[in-house]
């Protein structure tokens, strides 16, 4: 079959005649958009450059934190009181969980039972509002986190973190402290040492795809800065039957709580500092105020009789008395400017050793009208009432104590046994250290510091003595704390009890009792103060609800620290006719 020719030439429309300006028109248009597509390029690529780049890193670029290892919290010996063990955190991206899938679903609800949810608040979190990031759990013990990893379900991630643990639990709950779930400190010497312990997080820079996976790294990863230990001046064994006795005479004397504070008389260190109630500082469900404060520290009373003894050494240091200076102090009361003043009993001609070891009222006041307002308000104040305790805690209150020039003379005459001002328990242990350390009171630190404490002189070394051997006396038969006696060690010390102010008065049946006091006399290692709020089983003198409590806790310390005994027989104990004065 022939084939057909078709002469193309012969085309109308090849043989019409093209304009020259359409061809133009069209190289024009071509090379016009090459150049506008030059144009953009050099602009995406120099001139507009780090533009597109922080563009192309705010959607695929991420800097991870990397945390860092908290510091730990030591007791004196290196025993452990707060550690970090890692706690990973498990996060989603729930717009990436195929939530339809019976398999997943029955994933999920293998990952809400390993994460201790129900599964209407673990649903819930999947349902949040931001479809790209939840939080599903924070800090969960890497077991749970390595079974939720192996159930391998898109869209449920988790992070490195860490978690405090507390090894002493409540007993020194109050010390420690605790730290929130962004390990930041919150009360205690987690929170006073916080920047410490905290470190510096290192950061890494990455390359993420869209479901948030690790594609690559870019740049160099800083490490992280490991937090730095801090070792405590608090003996964990000390802590620990210190709270334990206090425990056990808060709830025996129906109490509403209780303080211990034990310090180390030769270096100012704290060796326990306990209080009940307490709580377990990594277990905080339902916590509350009466449980959280650190009453040694945060509580302020007017301290009673224990000021007694420290009227009768500013007394003492001006020369105005003497040991065996008579004190009248019949019949028993006292009237000063409207009020009058009592004794428990009427006890005649009392030496200044008889006054301290009776308690009385009457004899402290009349001691205190041999001096001025100014001498007394020297003395409170050398000693640290009236004055923040300069002690690295947080929460350390100041007390009260006027300036000496607006006391009135039933003012002066009721502070010369402890009303009319207040102080912590720590303050008035901190106090005596004058009469352990000959006369100087020492700084306190709740740090390890093993050597000798330098204080400040405020009483000869002849009136601590002398003020020693009186507070021996009280804590003796015949005085007021003779419960407070040990076996084996020599002890002093001056028991209190005080009504509870309410309102602008005092409460009738509500009393705060405490013992403060130092062994061995002679030596004094420590100083023990205990304080027990409010007891209503019927007794409430602190030579009765507190000095047990002091006998046990001397005894227990001094042979935790290997204090020889210094007494070779056993003391008298004497359980009735406790004499007490307020």
């Amino acid at each position: 079959m022939a084939r057909r020719s078709v002469q193309y030439t012969t085309s109308p429309l090849l043989a019409s005649k093209t304009p020259v300006w359409r061809s133009k028109f069209i190289v024009a248009g071509i090379a016009l958009g090459f150049g506008v597509l030059g144009a953009r390029a050099a602009y995406v690529q120099v001139i507009g450059n780090a533009f597109f780049q922080r563009q192309g890193e705010v959607r695929f670029t991420r800097t991870l934190e990397l945390p860092a290892n908290r510091g730990r919290i030591l007791d004196r010996n290196g025993l452990l009181l707060a550690q970090s063990v890692v706690a990973p955190s498990i996060w989603a991206i729930p717009e990436d969980i195929e939530r339809d899938d019976p398999e997943v679903k029955a994933k999920l609800r293998q990952v809400a039972k390993l994460l201790g949810m129900s599964q209407k608040d673990f649903d819930k979190k999947l349902e949040d509002e931001d479809k790209s990031f939840v939080w599903v759990k924070r800090q969960v013990d890497e077991p749970i986190a390595k079974e939720i990893a192996a159930l391998n379900i898109k869209g449920i991630y988790q992070r490195k973190e860490y978690k405090r643990q507390y090894p002493e639990g409540e007993s020194a709950a109050h010390v420690v402290g605790f730290t929130n779930v962004e390990d930041n400190g919150q009360e205690g010497i987690e929170l006073a040492f916080n920047k410490d312990l905290a470190g510096k997080p290192g950061s890494r820079r990455v390359i993420k795809d869209r479901l948030g996976r690790v594609v690559e790294g870019v740049g160099e990863q800083v490490p992280p800065s490991e937090g730095k230990d801090i070792q405590l001046s608090i003996d964990s064994k000390v802590q620990f039957f210190a709270y334990q006795k206090l425990r056990d005479a808060v709830t025996f004397h129906k109490a509403k709580a209780g303080s211990v504070v034990v310090l180390d008389a030769v270096t100012g260190e704290v060796l326990a500092l306990a209080n009940y109630p307490s709580y377990v500082p990594d277990k905080r469900q339902n916590l509350t105020g009466e449980q959280l404060r650190n009453r040694a520290l945060t509580d302020v009373f007017e301290p009673g009789s224990t000021m007694k003894p420290i009227t009768v050494a500013t007394a003492l240091e001006a020369g105005r008395i003497k040991p065996q200076t008579i004190i009248e102090t019949s019949p028993g009361r006292y009237s000063l400017g409207g009020f009058t003043i009592s004794d428990t009993h009427n006890y005649g001609s009392l030496t200044v050793e008889g006054v301290i070891q009776k308690s009385s009222n009457i004899g402290a006041l009349k001691i205190s009208q041999k001096m001025t307002p100014h001498e007394m308000w020297d003395s409170y104040t050398a000693l640290g009432y009236g004055q923040k305790p300069q002690i690295q805690f947080p929460g350390a209150v100041t007390g009260r104590l006027r300036p000496w020039k607006s006391w009135k003379p039933v003012e002066q005459a009721t502070m010369a046994y402890g009303y009319g001002l207040s102080a912590s328990l720590f303050q008035m242990a901190h106090s005596y250290t004058a009469f352990a350390h000959d006369g100087d009171v020492i700084p306190a630190t709740i740090l390890k510091s093993p050597e000798p404490a330098v204080g400040v002189k405020v009483f000869s070394p002849q009136t601590a003595a002398s003020v020693r051997r009186m507070l021996q006396m009280a804590a003796g038969p015949g005085g007021t704390g003779p419960l407070a006696q040990t076996i084996g060690y020599s002890v002093g010390g001056k028991s209190g009890t005080a009504h509870k102010q309410v309102g602008r008065g005092y409460a009738s049946k509500q009393y705060r009792s405490w013992f403060t006091g130092l062994a061995p006399i002679e030596k004094p290692r420590i100083i023990v103060a205990v304080m027990i709020d409010e007891p209503s089983n019927g007794q409430y003198f602190g030579g009765i609800v507190a000095a047990p409590v002091f006998s046990e806790v001397v005894q227990q310390t001094l042979r935790m620290m290997n204090v020889a005994p210094d007494l070779a027989v056993k003391p008298l104990v004497i359980t009735k006719g406790v004499e007490e004065s307020f």
